[in-house]
């Protein structure tokens, strides 16, 4: 099982949405970093669900349901979608603030690559936030 984040202004698309809907397939990613993360996601990996820009915070927790797949917005097959679906809230959300103040999280990619949508997590760095949140 590997770890990842995904950003999404909560304003366009958010937590609530996702569970709202109960799946969504993200889509529109047309970074080449971001997409190649997209590309190693396998069902059952674990997506932190990060509200950006207005509230920078971690609210959720979703599965890939279904791996990369070419995106159905794209004119271009390189770019990818993979499949989310809500797996848990966050009890609390853990801001960007709490994670700048941890040591163990002073490499994670949120703050190394803020302007990424889709990033790898170590399985260390989850668990913190996972603790963090709970």
């Amino acid at each position: 099982m590997h770890y990842w984040l995904v950003k999404s202004e909560p304003e366009t698309y958010s937590w609530a949405d996702l569970v709202r809907d109960g799946r969504i397939c993200w889509d529109g990613v047309r970074n080449y970093q971001a997409r190649n993360n997209l590309q190693q996601m396998q069902p059952g990996d674990m997506v932190l669900f990060y509200h950006s820009v207005s509230e920078k915070a971690i609210v959720g927790i979703a599965k890939v349901d279904k791996a990369a797949y070419p995106d159905p917005t794209a004119d271009d097959p390189k770019w990818m979608a993979v499949d989310l679906v809500p797996f848990r809230d966050f009890r609390d959300p853990v801001t960007l603030e709490q994670i700048k103040q941890d040591k163990r999280l002073e490499n994670i990619a949120l703050l190394r690559q803020s302007r990424l949508s889709v990033m790898p997590l170590k399985a260390e760095e989850f668990d913190v936030l996972l603790a963090l949140g709970n």
